[in-house]
C-alpha cells in the first residue's frame, strides 16, 4: 500500500506498542459489548413491544447482519489505508449508533440503528484483531491473542452484570453504554500508527484480489470461517436462550440472569490467559476438537437438565471451549493469509462471526418454535458433535494425504 511504513512492527518502540495494545485490547472490549450488555433486558423489550422470542433476539443480534455484509468492504479499506483511520471512524460510528436506540420506542427504528451500528462494529472487529496480529509475531502473537481474548472474556463478565444493573432503570438504559466509542476513537488517532507495518513480501500493497481468489488460493480459511460461525450461532444461542431456559426453573430476576450470562465470559477469561501453553502442548487440531467436545457438553447439559448448579455450571464449562475457540481461530487466520492481504483475511473472519451470530436466533428460534427451548440446546449439542466429526474426518484425510 502507498506510504506503508518500512519498519516492522517488532522494531516500533515499546512505550508506543503498549500504548497501541492498551487501545486495542479496549476496542475489543466493544466486540463483546455489541451483544452481552443487552442479554438482560431481552426479556424486558420483548415484554414491553410485545415481541416474539425470535424478533426479541433479532434486537441483541440484527448489526450481525450488517456486519457481515460489510466485512469484504472493510478489509479492503484496511488493507488500503491502514487500521488508524478505518477503526476510528468506526469506533465513532459504533458510539453514536449504538447509543441512538435510547431514545427510541420504535421496533423498526430499534433495528434501524442497530444494522448501522454492524458497520462500526465491522471496522471495530477487523481494526482491533489486524491491529494487535500486526504488532506481535511467533508465540509473542499467541500471547497477545490470548490477553485478546481474556479482554473480550472479561467485558463478557461484567457487560451483562452491567446490563442487568442498567436493566433495573430502564430497557434504554444499556444502549448508553455504546457511547463510549466516540471517546475511545479519539484516542485511537492519538495513540495508532498512521499506517500498518511493512507487511512483506507478497501481493502489492493496496492491490486486493477478489475474496473468491483469496478463498481459492488460501482454502484452509474456508474451514476455519466455517468454525467460526459454528462457534459463534452457539455462542449467542446461548445469550439468547438461556434466559428462557432459566425463566422454565424459575429464574427471573435481571441480576441473576446477567450472572448466569456471564459465567461464559468469566471461564474463558481463566482460559484465554492459558492459550499459549494449551497450543503448545495440544497443537492447533487438538485443540478444536476439544473445543467441540466441550461445546456438545455444555448445550446437551443444558437442554437435558432441571438443576440451577447445573445451568450454572454448564455456561462455564461452554466457556473453556471458547477460551481456546477464539484466539485459536484468530492466530489460524493470520497463519494462513498473506499479509497484504491480511485485513480481508481478519474482516471476512468478523463475517463468519456475524454471520453466525444473526443466523442463531432465526435457525434456533425455528428449532424452539418446533419444540422447546431444551430442544434448542439439544440441537446446539447436535451441530457441535456434527462438526466435531466433520473435523476428525477431514484431519484424518489430511494425514493420509501427508503420508501418500
Amino acid at each position: 500500500m502507498t506510504g506503508v511504513a518500512a519498519a516492522p512492527a517488532a522494531t516500533a518502540p515499546v512505550a508506543g506498542r503498549r500504548a497501541a495494545t492498551v487501545v486495542l485490547l479496549a476496542g475489543s472490549l466493544l466486540t463483546v459489548l455489541a451483544g452481552a450488555v443487552l442479554t438482560p433486558v431481552v426479556e424486558l423489550i420483548r415484554g414491553e413491544l410485545r415481541l416474539t422470542g425470535a424478533a426479541a433476539g433479532l434486537v441483541l443480534t440484527a448489526h450481525g447482519l450488517s456486519l457481515a455484509l460489510a466485512g469484504p468492504l472493510v478489509g479492503r479499506a484496511i488493507d488500503r489505508w491502514g487500521v488508524r483511520t478505518p477503526l476510528a471512524l468506526g469506533l465513532v460510528l459504533y458510539g453514536l449508533a449504538g447509543g441512538a436506540c435510547l431514545v427510541t420506542d420504535s421496533y423498526p427504528l430499534l433495528i434501524a440503528t442497530r444494522l448501522l451500528f454492524g458497520v462500526g462494529a465491522a471496522l471495530v472487529f477487523a481494526g482491533t484483531t489486524l491491529g494487535l496480529l500486526d504488532l506481535y509475531a511467533g508465540v509473542a502473537r499467541d500471547r497477545a491473542m490470548g490477553w485478546r481474548s481474556t479482554a473480550i472474556s472479561l467485558g463478557g463478565v461484567l457487560f451483562p452484570l452491567l446490563g442487568g444493573v442498567l436493566g433495573g432503570l430502564s430497557w434504554h438504559a444499556p444502549f448508553g453504554v455504546y457511547l463510549v466509542g466516540v471517546p475511545l476513537g479519539l484516542v485511537t488517532l492519538r495513540v495508532l500508527p498512521a499506517r500498518r507495518a511493512a507487511v512483506g513480501s507478497g501481493a502489492p500493497p493496496g492491490r486486493s484480489g477478489s475474496l473468491w481468489n483469496l478463498l481459492r488460493q488460501h482454502p484452509p480459511l474456508v474451514g476455519i470461517y466455517g468454525l467460526q460461525a459454528v462457534t459463534s450461532l452457539l455462542l449467542y444461542g446461548v445469550l439468547v436462550f438461556l434466559p428462557q431456559r432459566l425463566a422454565e426453573v424459575g429464574i427471573t430476576e435481571t441480576a441473576a440472569v446477567a450472572l448466569f450470562t456471564a459465567a461464559p465470559s468469566l471461564a474463558m477469561s481463566v482460559v484465554g490467559l492459558g492459550y499459549a501453553r494449551a497450543r503448545a502442548r495440544l497443537g492447533q487440531a487438538r485443540l478444536l476438537a476439544v473445543t467441540l467436545a466441550v461445546f456438545a457438553v455444555a448445550l446437551g447439559t443444558l437442554g437435558l437438565t432441571g438443576s440451577p448448579a447445573l445451568m450454572l455450571v454448564a455456561p462455564a464449562v461452554f466457556g473453556i471451549g471458547m477460551g481456546l475457540a477464539v484466539p485459536a481461530l484468530t492466530v489460524l487466520v493470520a497463519e494462513h493469509s498473506p499479509p497484504a492481504r491480511r485485513g480481508q483475511a481478519t474482516a471476512l473472519l468478523a463475517s463468519a462471526t456475524f454471520a453466525g451470530l444473526f443466523v442463531s436466533p432465526l435457525l434456533l428460534g425455528s428449532v424452539q418454535a418446533a419444540t422447546s427451548t431444551r430442544g434448542t440446546f439439544l440441537a446446539g449439542a447436535a451441530l457441535a458433535g456434527a462438526t466435531l466429526a466433520l473435523l476428525a474426518v477431514r484431519l484424518r484425510g489430511g494425514r493420509r494425504s501427508s503420508a501418500t
